[in-house]
């Protein structure tokens, strides 16, 4: 394998490439504060390997950057379009962005993390035929099945499936870590049979507190307020942690100016200087336009000569205004808009 030293030759380009050195690459190109906060995700044999191909590199040809960059921001998005609307969206949109011959390019690399994703065949199955099929089953194997769906999809089937034993199986997904690959095969070929449908999956691991937040996050308030009441009565400090996951600080964009308003009035001045370092324009310019001209100067005033702050204080101070937004939805002073439901919440 050639060292990543190599690519300062001009006759290698990011294509020729191997993975490591390709992810290497990547990591050098986006600057060592970047590349450090990569690391905290992956694995310690990851980190490893990726360091000592990054101990091999030399200076990087600005095209080499600038290939591999492309190619992982391209490589996002098709991600994201597969978690829209599968392989079929996926090269659609790819086509009408990039062209046929880079949309297949892209697809096909992306081909195998496709083929390993479990219940994929599901995607496009309803809600409703899904929780028919699971009706009978244990709350175990719900719980399996709902993880590794595409979050609105599995928020819908959440939201359908028994209110008797809709806690049990948050629970059992905010507590999964993995499953053994032929369990899940077998669960994989009997929902496949029931469906009629054809494919060879393989394992992967889901569920776990984040996984069972975003599904939350989709529902509609009625099933986020059951589960969360009987989790808090099996276990009291995973129901706060799954709570606190679901509205972060940056969320505060999708409440209304009254909204604001009246949370503004309850958060702590401090607190709020601080919690605004660092956030994006979308979340800070909300928060500004809706306070008046005089305070949001201050405010600024505040923010700009405040010394430096350490980034678990800055979590901190959202986390105690993100308390203030759980206690007045509470108490029903205001609505946070939700994906799926009946729209029970909605101010009429």
């Amino acid at each position: 394998m050639a060292a990543l030293k190599d690519i300062e030759k001009p006759a290698v380009t990011a294509a020729g490439l191997k993975g490591i050195q390709k992810a290497a690459a990547l990591l050098v190109a986006i600057g060592e504060q970047r590349a450090g906060e990569i690391f905290k995700y992956l694995g310690e044999s990851e980190v490893e390997a990726l360091s000592l191909e990054l101990a091999k590199a030399q200076k990087i040809p600005t095209e080499v950057c600038r290939d591999v960059i492309t190619e992982a921001v391209e490589s996002v998005l098709a991600e994201d379009y597969l978690a829209e609307g599968g392989v079929d969206y996926a090269r659609s949109v790819l086509m009408r962005s990039l062209g046929e011959d880079r949309a297949e390019e892209i697809i096909g690399r992306l081909a195998a993390t496709i083929e390993r994703r479990p219940f994929e065949f599901l995607r496009r199955t309803p809600a409703e035929q899904i929780v028919v099929f699971l009706r009978n089953e244990s709350p175990q194997t719900i719980a399996l099945v709902v993880s590794n769906l595409h979050t609105t999809l599995a928020a819908q089937v959440l939201s359908d499936i028994d209110p008797e034993i809709q806690a049990d199986v948050a629970l059992r997904i905010a507590l999964m870590a993995e499953t053994r690959p032929e369990v899940v095969s077998h669960v994989e070929s009997v929902m496949r049979s029931r469906l009629s449908a054809v494919g060879s999956q393989e394992y992967a691991a889901a569920g776990g507190v984040k996984s069972l937040a975003d599904i939350l996050n989709s529902s509609d308030r009625t099933t986020e307020r059951n589960v969360l009441d009987e989790l808090a009565k099996a276990d009291g400090e995973l129901a706060e942690e799954i709570r606190l996951l679901l509205f972060t600080f940056e969320d505060v964009v999708k409440l209304d100016d009254r909204s604001i308003q009246m949370v503004l009035k309850e958060v702590d001045q401090k607190d709020l200087a601080i919690a605004l370092r660092g956030v994006s324009d979308d979340v800070a310019g909300k928060i500004f336009g809706n306070m008046s001209e005089r305070g949001a100067e201050l405010l600024k005033e505040e923010i700009q000569f405040q010394p430096p702050q350490r980034k678990r204080v800055v979590e901190e101070a959202q986390g105690r205004i993100v308390g203030v937004v759980r206690r007045l939805e509470e108490a029903g002073a205001i609505v946070i808009s939700r994906g799926g439901g009946s729209g029970e919440d909605a101010l009429v």
